[in-house]
């Protein structure tokens, strides 16, 4: 048996782990002979409901509302998603072999021999979204940068670097690499999937008396085992309810007071910067003064707009509401960019049809509308948040000046 292959009994349960890599065609085979030769009482995969329709229904892209997306605030969410998406298509381009490949051979040859299955791993949407909600705004760039580089690099993989992934799980990899970029997410990104697919593959398992074989990705292995093994013995103890409860870590976490007013902060230091300025300035002074925060504010949301190559009126639109948005918290001038560029550069149904190819590169990202319309969104947010925090200090050179 090799070291991606455990087989555990822990308090009456009889648990078979098999490691794979999502891009490996002798993984794929290995799932479907253990299933085969094992006749499990239940087949447990690394895969949620998002993932498994994505991966059967590759026309659910075709459904998506750009307009409604933006609206209900989650422009960052879909953006992250996207390049997931890109990332995963990229390695099966390069790799022959489509990732995710063997979770659904897994579940054919489940079905083919009547054995019920489980989607154990935890909704990518609802990962992200708790990730999302450690990060500020800056960390939250940081994190599609980190998403955008692996989905849209150019160069290819070298040898080793196949065999590698051939030896991991690439949707982990991503995962850690991003997890070293920003410490702040590594328990969102890593150990919370390790403990929540364990305590899925426990539950499941409980709920046969045969063998349950559980497909997972070579990363999630050892974090898995350890979960289980903890299972098993604070079973043991009595105090197994409390360990395989999930309700923490399957929510979204309350913003604390802080937080909640934090974005408050900045509109208010800067209403504060303008008002002084304008009581203890003469008349032209505060013009000057008022021109140079619309034109940095409405400047660095435009340059956004512009780089993303969004249509005029978007970029007018980011140049005319930055300055404003900066001191509303309720909106971003991003939403309203993104919206007028969706009204006037209206997505067509060629572009929800071929969004996961075309997103496959920075030139098909610019081409197809859909993703334009995020990019608009994306910079033109990027550029008012970078130009808040400019106009913050210049107002303050402003008006330390008139105390002199």
């Amino acid at each position: 048996m090799n070291n991606n292959n455990v087989h555990l009994s822990l308090g009456g349960k009889n648990i078979r782990l098999i490691g794979t890599a999502h891009v490996s065609q002798e993984s794929i085979d290995e799932v479907t002979s253990a299933i085969r030769e094992n006749n499990p009482g239940m087949v447990c995969v690394e895969l949620d409901k998002g993932r498994y329709d994505a991966i059967t229904q590759p026309d659910n892209w075709e459904r998506l509302n750009i307009s409604k997306v933006l609206k209900e605030g989650k422009g960052f969410l879909l953006l992250a998603n996207i390049a997931l998406t890109s990332f995963q298509r990229r390695l099966g381009n390069e790799l022959g072999v489509k990732p995710g490949q063997e979770m659904l051979a897994a579940i054919s040859t489940a079905n083919e021999l009547n054995i019920p299955f489980s989607l154990c791993d935890r909704e990518v949407q609802l990962t992200l979204r708790r990730a999302w909600a450690r990060c500020g705004l800056w960390s939250k760039c940081k994190l599609l940068a980190a998403l955008l580089s692996s989905a849209f690099a150019a160069e290819k993989l070298s040898a080793e670097e196949i065999n590698d992934l051939k030896n991991s799980n690439e949707l982990d990899g991503m995962m850690q690499e991003m997890a070293n970029y920003l410490p702040a997410v590594k328990e969102v990104l890593i150990d919370e999937r390790d403990r929540y697919l364990a305590v899925k593959i426990w539950q499941a398992a409980a709920k046969t008396d045969g063998i349950t074989i559980a497909v997972i990705g070579a990363g999630h292995l050892r974090g898995i085992q350890t979960y289980l093994e903890q299972f098993a013995a604070d079973t043991s103890s009595g105090g197994g309810d409390a360990v395989t409860d999930l309700t923490e870590i399957e929510s979204i976490p309350s913003r604390s007071f802080l937080s909640r007013t934090a974005k408050w902060i900045i509109p208010v230091i800067l209403i504060t910067l303008l008002t002084i300025g304008f009581i203890r300035a003469d008349f032209y002074e505060s013009l000057e003064m008022l021109k140079t925060y619309v034109l940095l504010n409405g400047g660095f949301a435009a340059l956004g707009a512009i780089i993303a190559l969004g249509h005029p009126l978007a970029i007018l639109v980011s140049f005319l509401g930055a300055p404003f948005t900066t001191l509303i918290p309720f909106i971003g001038v991003g939403i309203l960019s993104g919206l007028v560029q969706a009204v006037f550069r209206k997505p067509r149904v060629c572009d929800a049809e071929n969004l996961s190819s075309d997103v496959a590169s920075l030139k098909g990202f610019y081409h197809n509308r859909i993703s334009r319309v995020l990019l608009v969104f994306f910079l033109s947010s990027l550029g008012s948040s970078i130009a808040t925090f400019v106009s913050g200090s210049v107002l303050v050179g402003f008006i330390s000046r008139l105390f002199r």
